[in-house]
């Protein structure tokens, strides 16, 4: 009987969170994700955070949702886009996030067949400013069935495109690569930096010292933006808990710290 041992190992889930934002503003709002990562250039406009992998290496949660979380998270506390590369054993997709507009997102089957809607391509294009004619010619090829490419290639096709939007990864972070692969290759780039927990007191500190809250809430939108927060932050750490799904927890979370951290410091503003 033949062994098992030549037979195709399935591929290992991976992930990217790029960032379009240099390492020093995106290395603090990274923080309060809670996951240890990697922080290294990748352009001049753009960061990238390699992660650990904890969630779904060993905690067995889908890399695709908590990387949304994650995305999420991110981009509702900072006034920058951030791009979601993942994979695993069947697909390949992005998410993106700006704010807090929706998300959107695509999805390959591991053999390249598209599983999206060509909408959440356009509207990827326009948050990301990318070229209306020549980028979106490129990003409707990575659409199409039947070209042969799979969805690693269909990836790095994303890539190429960005690569017109000032983004330069380092060699070696590439799309099917496993999570152990990607840190090694982001410990050795010059500049890249550990990101890890340290506290909510170290984190109120850089918010109130010139982070997202800090430069946000001043002014007359102040408590409406708060509040905002507070309100869309319970139910989605709720949801997030219920359902274990990490990323979207922490996304809550940091919103309702956030706008709690907001309404307190307009009231302290009223009070000089």
């Amino acid at each position: 009987m033949p062994s098992d041992a030549n037979a195709p190992q399935a591929r290992a889930a991976g992930a990217l969170l790029l960032c379009r934002a240099a390492p020093a503003t995106v290395g603090p709002a990274a923080r309060p994700l809670r996951e240890r990562m990697l922080l290294a250039q990748a352009g001049l406009e753009w960061s990238v955070l390699v992660p650990e992998g904890r969630p779904w290496l060993q905690g067995g949660e889908r890399v695709d949702t908590v990387l949304a979380g994650w995305a999420a998270a991110l981009a509702v506390s900072s006034p920058w886009p951030v791009l979601a590369l993942w994979w695993d054993a069947e697909h390949s997709g992005y998410t993106l996030a700006s704010g807090f507009r929706r998300p959107v997102g695509y999805v390959w089957l591991a053999n390249g067949t598209p599983a999206g809607e060509d909408e959440a391509m356009r509207t990827f294009a326009a948050r990301l400013g990318l070229d209306p004619v020549r980028d979106m010619e490129s990003l409707d090829r990575l659409t199409r069935p039947g070209t042969g490419a799979d969805a690693d290639a269909r990836m790095r096709g994303l890539l190429a495109v960005l690569t017109r939007a000032g983004l330069s990864l380092p060699a070696g972070l590439t799309p099917g690569e496993p999570t152990d692969r990607l840190r090694e290759v982001a410990r050795v780039q010059p500049g890249a930096a550990p990101v890890e927990w340290s506290g909510w007191r170290d984190v109120v500190r850089a918010e109130l010292d010139g982070g997202p809250v800090g430069l946000w809430l001043r002014g007359p939108t102040a408590r409406r933006l708060a509040a905002a927060q507070v309100t869309v932050g319970v139910p989605l750490f709720a949801w997030g808990l219920h359902r274990r799904g990490t990323g979207w927890a922490v996304a809550g979370a940091l919103l309702v710290v956030q706008g709690a951290l907001g309404l307190a410091y307009d009231r302290l503003r009223a009070w000089d």
